[in-house]
């Protein structure tokens, strides 16, 4: 008895299949994938998500009832800008971090061709700014990754101005003439 009414149902489940047609077939496949699909991913990353909003809820709260603290004590209005300027490289390190750039180019498969070097100190700034020239040669590539690791390892240091030139447009290299700015700290440590 329990065999017929299954053979049944599923008799009338392959006949109202047959009526859809081919777009039908895709139709309901693809609610069947949907309806899994929302029980599967969505729903369990909907529960993560209202629980990561909680908290950021909590924490907001938190830190505007409780001004900022540094290790447990409050920041001295002149100790904020002491650890500002102590982020800085020394002046007199500017050597080491030509030879950091110099070793990033050569990880990245870049030629420096030459390069121009100018200290400018400013009165009345704890900041000296260390201006480099360097042109550059190589692919897009190889150019974009020096960029971004150049920036990564001297971390002290900006992306100014950059000019890129090809020769062609069947030419895979390029020369682009890349000014940084380094920026270096004047103070005694």
């Amino acid at each position: 008895m329990d065999r017929s009414i299954l053979t049944n149902a599923l008799l009338r489940l392959r006949w109202q299949t047959e009526r859809l047609g081919n777009a039908g077939k895709i139709g309901f496949g693809l609610l069947v994938f949907s309806i899994v699909f929302f029980f599967s991913a969505v729903q369990p990353r909907q529960a993560e998500s209202s629980a990561l909003m909680d908290k950021a809820e909590t924490m907001r709260l938190h830190f505007r009832a409780e001004p900022m603290r540094v290790s447990g004590r409050k920041m001295q209005s002149d100790q904020g800008l002491g650890d500002f300027y102590a982020f800085f490289p020394n002046i007199d390190s500017s050597p080491f971090w030509i030879k950091e750039l110099v070793q990033v180019a050569e990880i990245a498969n870049v030629e420096i061709s030459g390069s121009e070097y100018r200290m400018v100190r400013d009165k009345g700034w704890k900041l000296a700014r260390y201006e480099m020239m360097l042109p550059v040669r190589g692919g897009y590539p190889q150019v974009r990754a020096f960029i971004a690791d150049a920036l990564r390892v001297v971390p002290a240091m900006a992306l100014v101005d950059i000019a890129i030139k090809r020769e062609g447009v069947e030419s895979e290299l390029l020369e682009a003439s890349l000014k940084f700015h380094l920026y270096l700290n004047e103070g005694k440590r």
